[in-house]
């Protein structure tokens, strides 16, 4: 029986073999109805809030066009697109799509190619994007602060894929 126990003890969960890409946390309905429209009203009519932009992405299945509204971060004239909430659909989309996207602040409409900055270089960015948003996206980091240590952030880096912009 002991043996049995120690077999047990050592077999991992399913939840520990998902992989950390996987993570996503979804936003509650006042956000989801309320926020990004609002957020999205704004940016369409030419009014950046902090660098919002909306995110024009194609679904991967049905083709349909989608708008989602985005946080932009520029480093040293490099433009970066984060998601704090994990593996969302706007992710999926893109990765589906090449790394092809359009960001709209008004009337201007700029397509972009999104490359996937690799998971051990992610680390600056995601402390920049968070340091410019931690009120409005902190809570999706599960603790972080800009300040965490290098180490602290790898921890979670995967669990927020990170875009630099062309």
């Amino acid at each position: 029986m002991n043996r049995q126990m120690q077999e047990v003890a050592v077999t991992p969960s399913p939840a520990a073999e998902e992989p950390a890409a996987a993570h996503y946390k979804e936003p509650d309905w006042f956000t989801r109805n309320v926020l990004n429209r609002l957020l999205s009203g704004l940016t369409r009519l030419g009014v950046s809030v902090m660098g919002s932009r909306v995110l024009e992405h194609r679904g991967r299945s049905t083709g349909k066009v989608f708008h989602t509204p985005v946080n932009l971060l520029t480093i040293d004239g490099t433009e970066y697109l984060v998601s704090p909430r994990g593996e969302t659909q706007w992710v999926r989309n893109v990765r589906h799509a090449g790394g092809h996207l359009v960001l709209i602040l008004g009337r201007r409409h700029r397509p972009y190619t999104a490359t996937e900055v690799p998971v051990a270089d992610s680390v600056p960015i995601l402390r920049a994007y968070l340091r410019r948003w931690k009120f409005e996206v902190g809570m999706f980091f599960d603790g972080m602060s800009p300040d965490s240590t290098d180490e602290e952030w790898a921890a979670v880096a995967a669990r927020h894929p990170a875009f630099v912009l062309s």
